[in-house]
């Protein structure tokens, strides 16, 4: 625009960038106040008003940009006609790549009105239906180097405002976007099957919809979240299935809400009728001694399906009302899956997640696990996720549930293509099945199918949602059901008769009133999860491996993971800290704790284990401790001395620094730990309450997940705990939750109090039969607190010790007897230590849960002319283990014997803010502890 305005061919050219429509609006603007629309705009204006008196509308602006004929382009070569009018039909593609879903018919129910996109008007370009018949250039539009306008609107039309609506061109890797282009306009984005295959997608609808209408008449009244509305989803499944099956896809791992849950299990998964009607007959095993069970509809299941490559393994995830907390859990499934399989290409494992709407725009954890998909610790080479999009939420309006067009524009921060289809076309549901098929398995991404349906009753079948949308259940009563379309599309096209379809019908009826009536009915399979590779663990009993380690082959590990190629440049403390690992597994100086995570590693490593540890800071390690990743201070280059210990195909060491995530990353590593129980899986936090952050998965899986589904996990939660003085965020892990979820032996929380007892815990974790999940608070001061270190003889012999004795004040001479847990054992010890107090004896408890019952009470029989037992802890009465273990240590004492608390005020923080405040009650605790008498004591 720096150039002179009068110059006609500048002029057009800048009339034509601009747009029609956006050039009137700017020159009524121009006419209101020149001095609004810039310079250059204010001068090219004032030369067009200069040229006419009256100001030009939009239509003389349009004539101004129409093209000359091809008569008069034969009397006058036009630059203008020559050059620019070709490349209209080319910005014309574009537009309808880029906004071609706007106009798709892509609502069943047509409730709202079509979105306006000025860009796919012809005006828009200067053009008009005198142009149709011109010829155009189309670039890379698939079909021809040139076409007349009219062919390539119709197939822009067909291609991007039919029943799939794609959304490609966010996508920045050219590669991937020309791909999806491609694929669609060879097509039209149209399918083309053969009649064979028409007629099973109505089988496969009209046992989607046979299904529920038999549910609905048959167990009136009770919650099944039915897919009515969008049976288009079992054909997209099964489309979806034998595709991956026919291109190597071995195992493929399904995470789903309760949306449609049931159908899937019967007419994907292939569960017995029998079985479902007996769930809801509630009739289908008795009350077990062990476990709470769950509603029909949060329960997974597994089975094969053939393909025409081979068979397919499904397994659908157990899942809470928790909605989207499934997706991260089945793909840490399948990241376990793929790498016990060897699988790099990662296509021999596929993950499926099923959303709703309202839940993948207004959930966190779904942002959270798309960015997880392509990092390096994660990446499972691509999900495919379909969107159930019912258009509601519970009784919420899109409006109201999301800032966004789309539920699904989230998934544009991942660049996924999202391929929006209508459900009432089974057809188009399925070809998006197989493109989204495809696209996974040609570029290892994530591809997002929104299946745009409706939901014919209310969230649950007892609502009325009449009474919140009024206007959509009145369109929805009086819309045809998927299958209703199908039938009459296929008679119309000769494809099925009316009677044979109704024949089918019947037969399915016929088959399910027979199933429920059977009065031999077999009885459900309880579920049970110590199949396959779990057959050899435990979910019950005791286990206790002695996990000691020779002299010998410490010394040969510590300097196999230890020594490092002469030419990688260690930085010098790190250096150092690796060399005095060496002299401590020498003997030559006391074990501290990052040797000793390090050599639980090495060791299980050597044994052919399989260790995976992740988290926010997990190579170095928060605290500076582990350096289980190491950098070349002059290249920059990355090592994991620990891969050096590696002995077996299942051996592996696997270190993650995770993204800034707790939820996904911990369901992540949940999943990963029930799908291979021949791993030690760890996930770190970097202080101990930012697991908060995750609090639904260790409620409903890993505190829950036993006692609901029979599934049993071994992960370990590392949760940095203890009270320093840095304020409310990073003092506690709030051990107290965790205490609270304890029952049924469902967990074990633990606190060690020195190197050795880590090392044997997290062997312990790894060489047991018995799987529970371990809660483990973990040293941060006391990682450099010299009085906790082992000596080497700690490791070579033993096992974990759940209860620490007193070893230096003599049971006889005893007045007073503190049980502790965790760093505060230090802060006492120094307190004896430099009041020289000798009658004060300290027993540590190690475990805390299960509770040591036995142990500790054999510890205490010892001290039998001891009357006062105090409980010391650093955290507040309404915190920590006080309120836990009162009662259980309680019933051990002594007949002479009694309990106090001792611990700080409660409070409704973690922890005080001021440093100087937090020392002074600690002073006042530690004096308390050992002063004379029970004053400020609870009891």
């Amino acid at each position: 625009m720096n150039h002179s305005v009068s110059n006609p061919s500048l002029q057009d050219d800048a009339l034509f960038a601009a747009g029609g429509s956006y050039l009137e609006e700017l020159f009524d603007q121009y006419k209101r106040d020149p001095a609004s629309v810039g310079t250059e705009w204010a001068d090219l204006f004032a030369s067009l008003t200069a040229e006419r008196e009256a100001g030009p509308t939009h239509q003389q602006m349009l004539e101004r940009m129409t093209p000359v004929t091809q008569v008069k382009a034969q009397l006058s070569s036009s630059h203008y006609a020559d050059i620019e009018y070709p490349s209209r039909a080319i910005y014309l593609i574009h537009a309808y790549r880029v906004h071609g879903h706007l106009h798709a018919d892509l609502d069943p129910l047509k409730l709202n009105p079509r979105a306006v996109a000025p860009e796919l008007e012809l005006a828009y370009y200067g053009l008009s239906e005198a142009d149709l018949d011109q010829v155009f250039p189309t670039g890379d539009l698939t079909g021809g180097r040139s076409m007349k306008l009219r062919d390539i609107l119709a197939l822009l039309k067909k291609t991007y405002c039919g029943h799939i609506g794609p959304e490609f061109m966010h996508i920045t890797d050219s590669a991937r976007k020309h791909w999806i282009q491609t694929r669609l306009e060879r097509i039209a984005a149209r399918p083309d099957y053969d009649a064979d295959t028409r007629r099973h997608i109505f089988g496969r609808i009209m046992h989607a919809e046979e299904f529920e209408r038999f549910l609905h008449t048959r167990y009136a009244g009770q919650k099944r979240f039915s897919l009515e509305g969008g049976e288009s989803l079992i054909p997209m499944l099964d489309a979806l299935i034998q595709s991956a099956g026919s291109n190597g896809t071995r195992e493929i791992i399904l995470g789903m809400a309760h949306r449609g849950r049931l159908n899937v299990l019967a007419n994907i998964m292939g569960k017995s009728l029998a079985e479902i009607f007996t769930e809801f007959e509630g009739t289908q095993l008795q009350e077990e001694a062990h476990g709470q069970g769950d509603v029909k509809y949060h329960l997974g299941f597994s089975s094969d399906v053939r393909t025409p490559g081979g068979v397919v393994h499904l397994s659908l995830g157990f899942n809470p009302s928790h909605l989207e907390i499934i997706t991260p859990v089945a793909m840490g499934s399948v990241r376990a899956r793929q790498c016990r399989r060897g699988d790099t290409d990662r296509r021999e494992v596929m993950s499926v997640q099923l959303h709703g709407d309202a839940a993948f725009a207004g959930q966190g954890v779904v942002a959270e696990s798309l960015e997880l998909s392509k990092l390096r610790g994660f990446r499972i080479g691509g999900s495919i996720h379909i969107v159930i999009n019912n258009q509601i939420g519970f009784t919420v309006n899109p409006h109201d549930a999301r800032s966004t067009t789309y539920c699904t524009d989230i998934a544009k921060m991942i660049h996924a293509p999202i391929l929006h289809v209508n459900g009432d076309d089974p057809g188009a549901c399925c070809l998006a099945a197989e493109i989204a098929v495809e696209y996974r398995n040609t570029f290892h991404e994530d591809i997002v199918i929104d299946l745009v349906c409706y939901r014919r009753h209310g969230h649950n079948e007892a609502d009325s949602p009449e009474v919140t949308q009024p206007v959509m259940y009145r369109r929805i009563a009086a819309h045809p059901t998927v299958g209703q379309i199908y039938r009459e599309r296929l008679i119309g096209d000769g494809i099925i008769s009316g009677h044979d379809a109704d024949a089918m019908v019947e037969a399915y009826r016929d088959c399910m009133e027979k199933v429920r009536r059977a009065k031999n009915r077999p009885a459900p399979n309880a579920l049970n999860s110590l199949q396959g590779r779990w057959q050899s663990y435990m979910s019950v009993g005791e286990d206790e491996p002695d996990t000691g380690v020779t002299a010998d082959d410490l010394a040969m590990l510590v300097r196999k993971v230890h020594r490092l190629p002469a030419d990688f440049s260690l930085h010098p403390r790190v250096e150092k800290i690796f060399d005095a690992r060496i002299s401590m597994m020498d003997g030559a100086m006391p074990v501290d704790w990052g040797c000793a995570e390090t050599m639980a590693y090495a060791s299980l490593i050597h044994e052919g284990g399989w260790v995976r540890i992740s988290g926010e800071d997990s190579g170095r390690g928060t605290f500076f401790h582990r350096h289980a990743i190491v950098y070349d201070q002059q290249t920059g280059r990355s090592m994991v001395p620990l891969k050096q210990a590696r002995n077996g195909p299942l051996s592996h060491f696997i270190v993650v620094d995770s993204m800034l995530s707790e939820m996904a990353v911990m369901g992540f590593e949940y999943g990963y730990s029930v799908s291979e129980p021949r791993a030690l899986v760890i996930w770190e936090a970097q202080y101990g309450d930012f697991a908060n952050v995750a609090q639904v998965v260790i409620d409903q899986f890993i505190a829950a997940g036993e006692s609901k589904w029979k599934r049993l996990s071994g992960i370990v939660l590392w949760l940095p705990h203890g009270y320093e003085g840095q304020g409310a965020e990073h003092s506690s892990a709030r051990l107290e939750r965790y205490l609270q979820l304890c029952a049924e032996r469902n967990m074990q929380v633990a606190y060690p109090t020195t190197p050795a007892q880590l090392f044997h815990l997290l062997r312990r974790q790894l060489i047991s039969r018995l799987r529970k999940p371990l809660i483990l608070m973990a040293p941060k001061s006391m990682l450099r607190q010299k009085l906790s270190f082992s000596p080497l003889e700690a490791f070579t012999a033993g096992r974990f010790q759940p209860v620490l004795a007193e070893e230096q004040v003599v049971a006889a001479a005893a007045r007073r007897v503190l049980i502790c847990t965790g760093k505060v054992y230090y802060d006492l010890l120094g307190e004896r230590m430099q009041r020289e107090i000798d009658d004060v004896a300290i027993i540590r408890v190690e475990r805390l849960y299960p509770f040591p019952a036995s142990e500790l009470k054999q510890i205490l029989a010892q001290y039998e002319g001891v009357r006062e037992v105090v409980w010391v802890q650093e955290e507040p009465e309404n915190q920590g283990a006080w309120l836990h273990l009162n009662s259980p240590i309680r019933q051990i004492l002594l007949d002479e014997q009694k309990i106090y608390g001792l611990t700080r005020p409660e409070a409704a923080a973690p922890a005080v803010g001021l440093a100087r405040r937090h020392k002074e009650e600690l002073r006042v605790l530690l004096k308390r502890a050992f002063a004379e008498g029970t004053e400020g004591m609870l009891v």
